[in-house]
């Protein structure tokens, strides 16, 4: 099974330390139990575009989908056996310590 983490910046976080909160380790550890994750950072939300169609016209705006003073900052799609795995993967995310992530399982169009 495939899982999307959508990783959040959140306002009641830890702070950010550099020295531990290091991407490449979790991302080392992840590959270690061959897991291999496919993710990426997201550009800031100011350049961010919004876009819906409503009656046939087409309606884009600056910014994301919400206004929150907290954003996603990226994702990561990950094979996990199980809802219990992907969230014990999750958990040792840096971003779970000084924001938030969102874990769900990916749902094809069969």
């Amino acid at each position: 099974m495939r899982y999307l983490f959508l990783i959040t910046t959140a306002l009641d976080g830890e702070p950010y330390r550099e020295s531990e909160d290091t991407i490449a380790d979790w991302i080392a550890e992840v590959d270690a139990r061959g897991r291999e994750p496919e993710g990426d950072r997201l550009r800031p939300i100011e350049e961010a575009k919004t876009v819906r169609v409503r009656g046939g016209r087409l309606y884009v705006t600056d910014g994301p989908f919400a206004e929150t003073k907290e954003w996603v900052a990226g994702y990561d799609v990950i094979d996990c056996d199980s809802m219990d795995a992907a969230v014990d993967l999750a958990s040792r995310h840096p971003m779970a310590r000084f924001g938030r992530i969102e874990v769900r399982e990916l749902w094809p169009l069969d």
